[in-house]
């Protein structure tokens, strides 16, 4: 209360609160003007540097001038000219300068020689026997040739003196040997130089390959938070566990619990491996050090080893902290892998350090490691165990609900129309990672610009999706009239299947315009996305998929290229009835796939070591499921062969049927519809199926 008097305790603690912050204010300040000082000296002494580069440049390029520029007066004679003055008496004084090569001297008048010297200008001394003056000639270096010269000029009565150029010498001694050597110091001094943020030198990778480049390292450097991570509440409620391990460790410790060392985070790519790693940093407020998996290897013995051990020397000096490995996979892999030689000795060393490393934490130190891969089957059992890697969190595609979130989330910064239905746009993208959805954004506000308008609108958002899936529309392909006529039979068979269907699948878009290497689609969804799938369903789907091809069949008496993509989805649905869920009398209970090893990369499963017996039989449940499938579509078509006339009309008129105008002809059709057809269409739902013809 205001008026209340303070007591002698609240005294003496607001005195000693007040002096705790004092020396704490004095000690930031000295610390501060410490790092400025050193920073300060860095930056001097690289400025020293460079400027002793500089004057040592100049020296050299100077010294190189004072040696080769050697200015002689007189006329320039040639040897043979020399002798022939030499031979007639004319040479006063010669002098040999050692290190230019040349000989100076003076020569005199005379009449001994007449007439025009063969090999002489005109204007050469020998020519001119009346005149005198000085004079200067190159000799060889050559000892025999220069001797020769000297006996010639000394039984001429010349005076032959030496200069050794003493100072030349000196200077050309400097130029060719010190001063390289002090440049060449200079510049690897000026590159190694401690200098910038990190502190190292401008090729400190090169030189020193045992330390890991800097990381992004400083607290609160990661802004991301949870909320920026949508579609993911199930890793979110584990990590936020990890969160609060990283503000209080020692509450832990107090307790006796041991929370989890590491976190590996696997799934498909483009789910939010990588975000979610961010959003614990910056949940945490921790320093986050990110590293790739492919860093740790090279192809020098120890390098990855000793990276290892310089990044979590980093790691422990800035703890609480997260250290995150992408790719994990590319250091973590199996031991005995790689055949023993080679490189894959260096990866096993690499793996070796980074499992003691890991087995090295101390609980109460805030370290915690989060790795991700895409491939968690191939990652040693070493690194996955308890103790290491203690929490495995799979990190799936977004639900419905998920989907609308993350849409939200990247929709917040742009001008978004007020009728855009975040839901209806998740219900159209079934089996969408969150990168997926960001494109989806990204390629509608892409079309707003290209149409000139201010806000981003459900149509826009509609044909994202479509460019996504499908590619741009092909505006130069028209087709002929027998074609349009096929692609609409063909679309309408489709349609006219999936009505009769027992499993509630609705008619999302119908339409024959050609679209990347699509020529034709129709676009399907359930009632909700199903974890569990029956036999008839699926039975019911490849039933929907060979439509098309029945529909021209039925019409055309014969099918056309554009049911390859109807066929290889069907092929591929069909193969996993037999091989993955045992739905076929052949094969019965038995699954024929090997592991999943690269699930999460959509890469196709290989079957198992089976005999050629069963690999017969396995061709025959899926060539019987296949025929099956088609008798059932052509029958349904032929039961309703006027609603697959009249519709395919429509379809061929108008080109493309969604929305309002798709669902009033849909409820034309189920009104038309006998009871014989089993189960009838709804409007909504939330997955997508679709029928392609390419």
């Amino acid at each position: 209360m205001a008026g209340t008097p303070m007591s002698d305790d609240e005294g003496n603690r607001l005195v000693a609160l007040l002096g705790t912050a004092r020396q704490r204010s004095a000690q930031y300040l000295r610390d501060r003007s410490r790092k400025r000082a050193a920073k300060g000296r860095k930056r001097g002494f690289n400025r020293g540097l460079v400027a002793l580069l500089v004057v040592l440049l100049g020296l050299f390029f100077w010294s190189l001038s004072s040696i080769f520029s050697s200015p002689s007066p007189g006329t320039r004679l040639s040897l043979d000219e020399l002798s022939a003055l030499a031979s007639n008496h004319r040479i006063a004084a010669a002098d040999f300068r050692d290190v230019d090569n040349r000989i100076v001297g003076t020569y005199v008048a005379g009449d001994g020689t007449t007439g025009l010297y063969p090999q002489a200008p005109l204007s050469s001394p020998i020519n001119q026997p009346s005149a005198a003056g000085a004079f200067y000639a190159d000799y060889p270096s050559s000892a025999s040739l220069t001797l020769d010269l000297e006996r010639s000029l000394v039984n001429a009565q010349a005076k032959v003196t030496v200069d050794p150029q003493t100072g030349k010498q000196r200077l050309k001694l400097i130029t060719t040997f010190l001063l390289p050597l002090l440049i060449l110091a200079t510049v690897f001094a000026l590159l190694l130089a401690p200098g910038g943020r990190g502190g190292g030198g401008a090729i400190g990778d090169v030189t020193d390959f045992s330390q890991m480049r800097k990381g992004k390292v400083g607290k609160g450097t990661s802004k991301v938070t949870f909320e920026d991570a949508g579609g993911v509440d199930e890793a979110v409620a584990e990590l936020r566990e990890v969160v609060d391990y990283l503000k209080d460790p020692t509450k832990y410790e107090a307790m006796g619990a041991a929370p989890p060392k590491g976190l590996l985070l696997f799934g498909p790519p483009g789910c939010g491996k990588t975000l979610l790693a961010k959003a614990v940093a910056g949940e945490a407020e921790v320093p986050f050090f990110s590293v790739a998996g492919a860093e740790f290897v090279e192809a020098l013995v120890g390098v990855g080893a000793a990276r290892v051990r310089d990044l979590f020397a980093r790691v422990r000096a800035a703890a609480p902290a997260i250290v995150f490995i992408d790719e994990l996979d590319a250091a973590g892999r199996k031991r005995g892998a790689g055949g023993g030689t080679g490189g894959s000795d260096e990866r096993e060393q690499t793996l070796n350090q980074l499992l003691v490393e890991m087995d090295g934490f101390d609980v109460s130190r805030g370290l915690v490691v989060i790795g991700a891969t895409n491939r968690p089957d191939i990652l040693d059992p070493a690194l996955r165990r308890p103790g290491r890697f203690d929490r495995h969190i799979t990190i799936e595609r977004p639900d419905g609900e998920g989907r609308e979130r993350i849409l939200k989330i990247h929709a917040r910064n742009k001008p978004i129309a007020r009728d855009v239905a975040w839901k209806d746009i998740a219900d159209r993208t079934p089996g969408f990672t969150g990168a997926d959805l960001a494109n989806v954004v990204n390629e509608a506000a892409l079309l707003t610009i290209r149409g000139q308008r201010s806000e981003i609108t459900t149509d826009d958002i509609r044909e994202a999706i479509r460019r996504v899936l499908e590619g741009p529309k092909r505006r130069g392909h028209l087709m002929t009239d027998d074609e349009r006529r096929r692609a609409a039979y063909h679309e309408a068979g489709h349609v006219i299947v999936a009505l009769c269907q027992d499993e509630q699948q609705s008619v999302q878009r119908v339409s024959i315009l050609t679209r990347g290497r699509a020529i034709a689609t129709t676009e399907l969804r359930q009632e909700e996305e199903e974890l569990m799938l029956t036999e008839s369903q699926l039975r019911g789907r490849l039933a929907v998929k060979l439509a098309g091809a029945a529909a021209e069949k039925l019409l055309f008496g014969q099918i056309s290229t554009g049911v390859e993509a109807d066929l290889e989805e069907a092929t591929a649905m069909a193969r996993d009835m037999v091989a993955r869920f045992g739905m076929s009398d052949e094969i019965s209970l038995m699954r024929l796939y090997a592991s999943d090893s690269s699930a999460y990369l959509g890469e196709e499963t290989p079957l198992q070591d089976i005999g050629p017996e069963t690999r017969a039989e396995a061709d025959r449940a899926i060539r019987r499921l296949l025929q099956e499938a088609e008798k059932e579509a052509e029958l349904l078509l032929e039961h309703h062969k006027p609603l697959l006339d009249e519709f395919a009309a429509i379809l061929a008129a108008e080109e493309t049927l969604e929305g309002n105008v798709l669902q009033e002809h849909i409820d034309t059709l189920q009104s038309k519809m006998q009871p014989a057809a089993r189960g009838r269409v709804r409007a909504k739902g939330a997955s997508r199926r679709r029928s392609t013809v390419s």
